[in-house]
C-alpha cells in the first residue's frame, strides 16, 4: 500500500520523543508540531515533521490529505467501561431525580442487579449487536482504544457470556479493545448472605474456564462498603493472578474502602474511581506505579464530589481519566465531554487532560506500545478536529461537537 501524507496540519498533539506514563507535573507537558506532516502506511505511523522539510510531497505520496487548520490528536483511550449490557435503565434515572440514591436504588433490587437480570435474558447475538452499536459511536467521537468489563452476568452461564461477547468484539472491531472479568460486581441475590460461597464460585468454576478460553486481560473487584471488602478483593484478585490476570480496582466511590491501598499492595494496573479519597490514600497511590482512572462523568452522574484531581496531581500521581460508560452510573462513553468535565469540574488543564484520556489511558489498559500518542510505529488512530482558535477550545465549548472526522488505523471511519 503506498503511503498517505497529511500535510498542512496546524498542529500535531502529543508528539513526545519517549514513550512513558506521565506522573504529577509531567501531565502538563504536550508536545506538539506546528504546520506539521504525518505519514501513514500500513494503518501506522511512519514519519512525521515540519511542512518545510518536506520536497514535492505531491510526487512521493499515493495519497494526499490536506489538513489545513486543523489540529490532529491521538485518539481517546478510554480504559475503565461497562459497554456489553443488555438494556438501559432510564427508570433509576427517574428514582434519582426523585431523590433515591444508589444505595437505595441498589437495595430495592435496581442497580447492578437489574441489569444482571436482564443480562440473562439476553442471547449472545443480542448483547453483540447493540454492544457493537456503542463501539460505532464512541469512535466516532474519537475513542480508537477501550476497555470492557464484565460484571452484569453474576453467574458462571452470565459472566462467559459476556466475556465471550466480549472476545468476539475483539475479533470484529478496528478498534484497540482489552476485556476484564469483574464477576465481583456485587453479590448476586442468592449468595446475599453466603459471601465466601460466592468468592467460592469465582475462584473455583468461573476464573479455570476463562483462563482456559483466554478470556480476559484484566481482573477487577468493586471493593466497596456493602460490596467486596478489601480483604476480600485481595484473595479474588490473588487468584485471578495466578492465572495471569492483571488487577485493576474499582476503589474509594463510595467510600474510604482500603480499595487504593489494596490496589496499591496487590500491583494493579489501576485503582479507579477514587472520588473519596483522603491523605492516606492519596500518599499510598502516589507512591506506587499504579494508575488513578478518574470517572467524571459517573461522579456527575451521580451528583456526588468530583475526584480531587489537584491533589492527585500535585502529590505526584499518575492519572488517567475514562468514561465509566455503563447503563446505571454513566450512560455517556463521549470521551470529549468526560475531557470538558475533567477541566471545568477537577480543574485539570486541558494538556493534563489530553495526556490523561491518551498516553496515561493507553498506559492504563496495556495499549500504550500501539496508541496513546503520535508517534512512529504506533497505530494511526487519529481526531481531525474542525478550525479550532485553540486546544482550551475543545474543552471550553463543552456543548459543540468539534471533531471532523476520525481515522482508526489509517482509515477514515
Amino acid at each position: 500500500m503506498a503511503a498517505i501524507l497529511i500535510k498542512n496540519i496546524r498542529l500535531l498533539v502529543n508528539t513526545p520523543a519517549e514513550n512513558m506514563l506521565l506522573r504529577g507535573s509531567q501531565l502538563a507537558t504536550l508536545p506538539c508540531i506546528e504546520n506539521a506532516y504525518l505519514v501513514l502506511e500500513d494503518g501506522l505511523i511512519t514519519g512525521m515533521g515540519e511542512m518545510k522539510e518536506l520536497v514535492n510531497p505531491e510526487k512521493q505520496f499515493g495519497t494526499v490529505t490536506d489538513a489545513t487548520g486543523q489540529f490532529l490528536l491521538p485518539c481517546w483511550c478510554d480504559s475503565h467501561t461497562h459497554l456489553v449490557f443488555a438494556r438501559s435503565r432510564e427508570e433509576e434515572f427517574i428514582d434519582k431525580i426523585k431523590g433515591l440514591s444508589y444505595a437505595e436504588i441498589a437495595a430495592k433490587g435496581g442497580g447492578i442487579l437489574n441489569s444482571a437480570l436482564k443480562l440473562q435474558e439476553a442471547t449472545p447475538s443480542q448483547l453483540f449487536n447493540s454492544a457493537w452499536k456503542r463501539l460505532e459511536e464512541i469512535s466516532q467521537t474519537g475513542t480508537g482504544a477501550v476497555e470492557i468489563k464484565s460484571g452484569y452476568g453474576l453467574t458462571v452461564e452470565g459472566e462467559l457470556k459476556m466475556l465471550r461477547v466480549i472476545k468476539k468484539l475483539k475479533e470484529k472491531s478496528p478498534l484497540i479493545i482489552r476485556s476484564t472479568f469483574l464477576g465481583a460486581h456485587t453479590y448476586p441475590l442468592a449468595y446475599k448472605d453466603n459471601h465466601q460461597g460466592y468468592i467460592d464460585l469465582i475462584i473455583r468454576e468461573m476464573l479455570p474456564v476463562i483462563a482456559r478460553e483466554k478470556l480476559a486481560d484484566f481482573i477487577d473487584v468493586f471493593c466497596e462498603t456493602g460490596f467486596f471488602s478489601a480483604a476480600e478483593t485481595m484473595e479474588i484478585c490473588k487468584a485471578g493472578m495466578a492465572l495471569g490476570l492483571k488487577p485493576k480496582i474499582h476503589a474509594n466511590q463510595l467510600h474510604l474502602s482500603g480499595g487504593t491501598q489494596a490496589g496499591v499492595e496487590l500491583g494493579a494496573l489501576s485503582v479507579d474511581h477514587l472520588e473519596t479519597m483522603d491523605d492516606a490514600a492519596i500518599r499510598s497511590l502516589a507512591g506506587s506505579s499504579t494508575i488513578g482512572t478518574l470517572l467524571p462523568t459517573a461522579a456527575f452522574f451521580l451528583r456526588m464530589p468530583f475526584q480531587p484531581a489537584r491533589q492527585l496531581i500535585e502529590a505526584g500521581c499518575a492519572i488517567a481519566i475514562a468514561s465509566d460508560y455503563n447503563p446505571g452510573s454513566s450512560p455517556s462513553g463521549n470521551m470529549n465531554l468526560v475531557a470538558a468535565m475533567s477541566c471545568i469540574q477537577m480543574k485539570m488543564q486541558p494538556e493534563e487532560v489530553i495526556n490523561a484520556g491518551t498516553i496515561n489511558g493507553a498506559f492504563a489498559m496495556e495499549a500504550e506500545k500501539e496508541a496513546g500518542s503520535i508517534m512512529i510505529g504506533k497505530k494511526a488512530n487519529l481526531i481531525f478536529t474542525k478550525p479550532v482558535p485553540s486546544l482550551a477550545y475543545l474543552f471550553y465549548a463543552f456543548g459543540n461537537s468539534h471533531i471532523d472526522k476520525v481515522m482508526i488505523n489509517g482509515e477514515f471511519i
